[in-house]
């Protein structure tokens, strides 16, 4: 039961770390476009994690 609790805000958390990081890369298209792809692998890897596909 605890592990799966656990599961579950880890899942959570993935989803708010995606919603962040692809609020900054959507910052980083409007005011520094050129750098945009810096940020880009964060979003992609916290989307994958919060689907668990990964």
């Amino acid at each position: 039961m605890e592990a799966q609790a656990n599961n579950n805000k880890s899942t959570a958390m993935d989803w708010i770390l995606f919603l962040v990081s692809t609020a900054v890369v959507v910052l980083m298209l409007i005011f520094m476009n050129e750098w945009f792809w810096i940020a880009l692998p964060f979003s992609l890897t916290y989307l994958v994690k919060a689907l668990r596909a990964m």
